[in-house]
């Protein structure tokens, strides 16, 4: 099972629109795919059409009190399940503080889904926390959706910098320009200087289109209903380019 997580410091990047389109895309392609929505506002569990409710909440989940087989849900879409998000996964960080080996638990908690799935994609919270560093430690690949301004490529170089000092295990790091808007001088010049940043940026773009808005709408994948669109076609590219340079 190939583990990927949608992360960045910041919020409002595009952190779930990638993650539910690449997860349609993982699981159209013929892959069990499994989205585990990790963020306590739900907007990849919103998407799919799912209740954001686990029983037993963050602490039975995360202290394994509750399998995690019980608490994955089917989607409209073959192939393609999700572990919805609760409200309370707002105090994950304290619930993994009470496990032995914190850090290590969300990937001892995924070990049982390795035969059932092919690809797992995590949508995190923005934020630094014992949650991402749950999450650097059980992904394989880290996704940063990242816009061309100067706040949002200066965290992703804090990330850069943060993930290059671990001396423990760390994920590769894939990240990608997103909500690019080429009709901004300033977004033009943030792509055109991507060389400079010390670290290999994806080709693919995601392009700034309302488009992408309509999911919360029409509570899909953008390639269900919209698939001609320059937003879809780019997320089309980005999977392609993800699946190369991930060695899927």
């Amino acid at each position: 099972m190939k583990v990927f997580a949608t992360y960045n410091i910041k919020g409002g990047v595009g952190k779930t629109a990638t993650a539910v389109n690449l997860a349609y895309l993982s699981a159209l392609g013929g892959a069990r795919t499994l989205v585990w929505d990790l963020d306590p506002q739900g907007a990849a569990t919103f998407y799919f059409r799912v209740k954001p409710k686990v029983k037993g909440g963050s602490s039975k989940l995360v202290r394994g009190k509750r399998s995690i087989d019980l608490t994955i849900r089917g989607t409209d879409f073959s192939g393609l399940d999700l572990l919805p998000a609760d409200f309370s996964y707002r105090h994950m960080d304290l619930d993994l503080e009470r496990t032995k080996r914190p850090t290590k638990q969300l990937a001892r908690l995924l070990l049982p889904l390795a035969l059932q799935y092919d690809h797992l994609i995590l949508d995190c919270p923005p934020s630094i926390s014992l949650v991402s560093e749950g999450v650097f430690v059980a992904a394989d690949v880290l996704l940063v959706p990242t816009i061309p301004t100067t706040l949002s490529v200066r965290t992703l170089t804090q990330l850069h910098r943060h993930l290059e000092s671990r001396t423990s295990r760390r994920p590769q790091m894939l990240p990608f320009f997103c909500m690019v808007d080429r009709r901004k001088a300033l977004h033009r010049q943030m792509v055109a200087a991507a060389a400079d940043l010390g670290m290999p940026m994806m080709e693919t773009e995601i392009p700034y289109s309302s488009v992408v808005e309509q999911m919360g709408v029409r509570r899909a994948p953008l390639a269900t209903f919209a698939a001609g669109t320059k937003a879809a076609r780019a997320f089309d590219r980005l999977w392609s380019e993800i699946r190369e340079r991930s060695s899927l």
